[in-house]
């Protein structure tokens, strides 16, 4: 039986599940959840994840919320050394990728797309500020290598990605940053690749 996965369509937390599934080629049930009627923060949602977010994954008995967490799973179970490797330094290097995308990259670029396109209360000036910082480190980052790690795409680059590509809707577009969007456009080349709104 596929997992579950309880989807927004707009969320880019949502849609790294969405994708990283896709590539790995495993089929999930999405579940679509009214987000604007509150459906994430009552019963039965509140009962498989207590905080009222999204996206959740439901395989058999295992119930998993938070998109990177989701990552590592999926990663594990079906993907392989190559997505998510054990050794301590390869784990360690997507780790603070996954780090990043939670931090910098979801309160930089994710928050610029929450004021402009959702009308969160948000200091703009900041927010995008801290867009151009983490995406200007990525441009060096990525200035002479093609994936965030490893030589190759790995969960890092899935976790990433969605903020930083739907940067555009937040006032955060990529023309400053070739590096950054060869690399957007990288992943969009792989096989199994899938997109979502303005992606």
């Amino acid at each position: 039986m596929a997992a579950k996965l309880y989807d927004l369509e707009l969320s880019g937390n949502c849609y790294k599940v969405r994708l990283l599934a896709s590539l790995l080629g495993v089929p999930l049930q999405i579940i679509p959840v009214d987000f604007l009627a509150g459906e994430h923060k009552r019963p039965p949602l509140t009962d498989l994840n207590p905080r009222g977010e999204i996206p959740i994954l439901v395989d058999g008995d295992v119930v998993l919320r938070d998109s990177q967490a989701i990552l590592v799973y999926m990663a594990r179970k079906w993907g392989g050394e190559s997505w998510l490797p054990t050794d301590a330094v390869g784990l360690s290097r997507v780790c603070e990728w996954l780090l990043t995308a939670e931090n910098e990259i979801a309160r930089g670029p994710g928050d610029a797309r929450l004021h402009d396109k959702f009308g969160y209360a948000l200091d703009i000036a900041a927010t995008r500020d801290k867009a151009q910082r983490i995406l200007a480190l990525m441009e060096a980052h990525l200035a002479d290598q093609p994936w965030l790690v490893l030589g190759r795409p790995t969960i890092a680059d899935i976790a990433c990605m969605p903020y930083v590509a739907l940067g555009h809707e937040g006032g955060v577009p990529l023309d400053a940053f070739p590096a950054v969007k060869a690399w957007v456009d990288r992943i969009k080349a792989l096989p199994g690749f899938i997109g979502m709104p303005a992606i």
